[in-house]
This record gives structure tokens, sequence and C-alpha cells, in this order.
């Protein structure tokens, strides 16, 4: 028996109601249905369920194929891992077929870009190298980085054209068919860069103007600004992978456009990412579209599984 004086709450008293009058959020109608062997991805996107993220992913892949057809903008921003990821010709891909009409980067992102146009490869092992202080201090990356850097300066560029036009000149970079930079400056796609001092491995180089790298990436900012007044009326803005840096900009800019005057409203954003993160969440799925329109749409996945499913369903809806 018991020893405390406390005794369970007795249920003999506790009214129910039928389950036809209480009815259900999920109802059968909405399951989703064996994959049919050879239907392909439009064959796999009908198989899912009428439901969440399901619904969301159809959700997105709508929105970029109206975007597209009302020749609204399509912009992508992008974290550094996006490219480590090995994504770059997915981008292209994307660009090239009319989904993707403008691109904004971290730091990191276009570090890591730049490096694979010129050597084939990135991401150091910095376990490794940061007991000895060898971590971000490549010569190559430094040197030519900061030389495009120098040139946006004294041609009035922005640095996400400055990188991609020092990748685009013949000979400068063996593996450019690989770089998103260089694809985008072959295209007149426009690129921005968006960097905190000091959180890339560029600003530690002895010879890099830190002066010109303020005035390029705020020239960027300017223009991104642009871009994202695009948006207004059916545009898609797409988070990829930054958890801060990006989802600050990104709000800025909105308030920036909006603050001059311009309308921006019901279009679309979207963020990808592992994790739900505060920053963007809030600053491109929820508070852009506060008394705005427009719909923010979050998916969690893998980059290297969610881009090359975005990218097969676009081009098997055209099919």
């Amino acid at each position: 028996m018991s020893i405390y004086k406390e005794r369970p709450i007795e249920f003999n008293a506790l009214h129910t109601v039928p389950l036809a009058s209480r009815g259900g959020k999920v109802r059968v109608e909405a399951f989703g249905h064996a994959y049919c062997k050879g239907s392909g991805i439009n064959g796999w996107l009908d198989s899912l369920p009428n439901l969440l993220a399901a619904n969301d992913f159809r959700a997105l892949i709508d929105a970029l194929v109206r975007a597209r057809a009302a020749g609204k903008p399509i912009l992508w921003g992008l974290g550094g891992h996006v490219i480590k990821c090995g994504l770059a010709p997915v981008l292209i891909g994307l660009m090239e077929n009319g989904y993707a009409t403008g691109f904004c980067m971290n730091g990191a992102a276009a570090i890591h870009d730049f490096e694979i146009a010129l050597a084939g490869w990135t991401s150091e092992d910095v376990e490794a190298a940061l007991p000895e202080g060898r971590f971000g201090v490549a010569e190559e990356t430094g040197r030519e980085m900061s030389l495009a850097i120098a040139s946006a300066a004294a041609n009035d560029l922005g640095a996400g054209e400055a990188f991609g036009r020092a990748l685009g000149a013949p000979g400068a970079a063996p593996h450019a068919d690989a770089s998103l930079l260089a694809a985008a400056y072959r295209r007149r796609v426009p690129v921005t860069v968006h960097v905190a001092i000091g959180t890339d491995t560029l600003h530690i180089y002895p010879r890099l103007d830190a002066s010109a790298l303020g005035a390029a990436t705020h020239r960027d900012f300017r223009l991104f600004c642009t871009l994202i007044e695009s948006l207004d009326e059916g545009g898609v803005y797409l988070n990829v992978g930054s958890a801060v840096i990006l989802p600050e900009v990104f709000l800025k800019a909105v308030t920036a456009v909006r603050n001059l005057g311009r309308p921006l409203k019901d279009f679309t954003t979207v963020n990808f990412d592992f994790l739900d993160h505060y920053r963007p969440r809030v600053n491109v799925v929820q508070r852009p579209h506060a008394g705005a329109g427009g719909r923010g749409i979050a998916l969690r996945g893998h980059h290297e599984l969610m881009l090359p499913l975005v990218a097969a369903a676009l081009l098997e809806r055209e099919g």
C-alpha cells in the first residue's frame, strides 16, 4: 500500500465524445502512397503525403515555376557549406534554366568557390592545421582574392563581380568550370558577397586591403538591396545554409527598400538548413511577410540531398 497521503484521481466521471464529432486534422485522403517504379521525380512528388513538409516542398516548386514564368527574380543566398557540398554545378544548372537570377554569398562561400576554381579542392583540416597556426593561410587564396579586391576598388566593383572577373580571366583558374562565381560572371548574373570582418580566413592575409574589402562588400549590399526590391509581387528568395550573416543582411535590405518607399510585398521566402535556427526562421521565413502578404517556407535536410531534389523537380515539371 502506498505511503503517500495523496491518491490518484479517478476518471469514472470523465466525459467522452464520439470520434465522428471530434474529427481530426489528419485524414486518410491526405496519405501518401507507395512509389511506382519508373514514375520518376513527378511520380515521387505525387506519392508524398499532402501534409507538412511535403506540402511545403510542393509549394516551393510551384513558387519557383510561377516566378520564372512571370519573369520575377529568384535569388539564392548561400552559406559556405553549400559550396563545400559540391553543389555549384547544380546551382549553375538552375541558373542556366532560369531558376536563379542572382546569388548572394557570405565570405566563406566565396572563399570555398574561389579555391575550387584555383586548385580543384577546398576545406582544409582545421584541427590538424590550427595547433601550429597554419589554418587559413594558403598563399594563393589570399593573394589572388586580395588582388581581386584591389581591382574592385580600382574599377568600382562589388566583391562578387570582382571575384568572378578574376576567375574568368584566361588561364587564371584551371577549374573555373566548377566555380559558381565564374559561371555567374560569364552569364552576367549578379553575385553579391557579404562579409563581417574577422569571420573569414582572407581577413588575416597580410596584403589584404581591408578598406577596399569594406567598400566592395558595402557596394554589394547596395546592389543586393536593388535585387531584393525586384522581388515585389512574385519573386522568391532562398536562404541556404547561412544561420547568421545572410539572414541579417536580408532583413536590413528589406527594411532599406521599404524605407525608401519602394513596394515589397507578396513574395516567397524559403529557408533550407539542417536545423531550425532562430535568425533564419524570424528574419527570412516570418518577419518579411508581416503586413506584406506572401509566404515563408522552412525545409530541413542535408543540402546535398535537398537542392538536387529541387533542381530535378523543376526540370521534370517542365517536361
